[in-house]
């Protein structure tokens, strides 16, 4: 996770944007309603040993305002929102179908909680491949940088939890 936000946001680590990055247990883990799914690539040695290939989380949370669009905080309240976090491939591995599976994971998981009323994601349109698959997967519902006074670099995308 921390090879994506300083190889393909440029942001790299941010305290107040990160945390879950550095603890995932206490984000992830430690409620019920919420998920972390990493995809290890297995060594063919027979150790069960290998490197992360992949990561996706979910959570509860909504999107604050700020730094997002107040409607957009609005319209995803925490508790009712599923927000699909960290869902990140490692570059050797993209082009496989693999964000998708994690994605699904995600979203049946969601479902299956039974309390979530929407699904909602922010994406960075500078990591490769990120709005090809967010746009296959859902719908974009505010692209910041279409927004009057040019905005941020963030796209928010919806997702169909039915």
């Amino acid at each position: 996770m921390l090879d994506a936000v300083y190889r393909d946001f440029g942001t790299g680590y941010v305290p107040h944007w990160h945390a879950d990055i550095v603890d995932p247990a206490s984000y992830y883990l430690s409620d019920p309603r919420h998920t972390l799914i990493v995809a290890v690539e297995e060594r063919g040695d027979g150790t069960g040993t290998g490197s992360v290939a992949a990561t996706a989380a979910l959570d509860a949370r909504g999107p604050a305002h700020p730094p997002n669009p107040p409607w957009v905080a609005e319209r995803y309240p925490s508790g009712t929102t599923a927000q699909l976090r960290r869902v990140y491939v490692r570059p050797e591995h993209r082009r496989r179908g693999l964000a998708t599976r994690l994605v699904g994971e995600l979203m049946d998981f969601a479902r299956r909680d039974g309390g979530y009323g929407a699904a909602y994601l922010h994406a960075h349109p500078r990591s490769p491949g990120a709005m090809e698959l967010w746009r296959s997967l859902g719908k974009v519902v505010c692209d910041e940088r279409d927004e009057v006074g040019g905005g941020a670099d963030t796209v928010h995308v919806e997702l169909p939890l039915a």
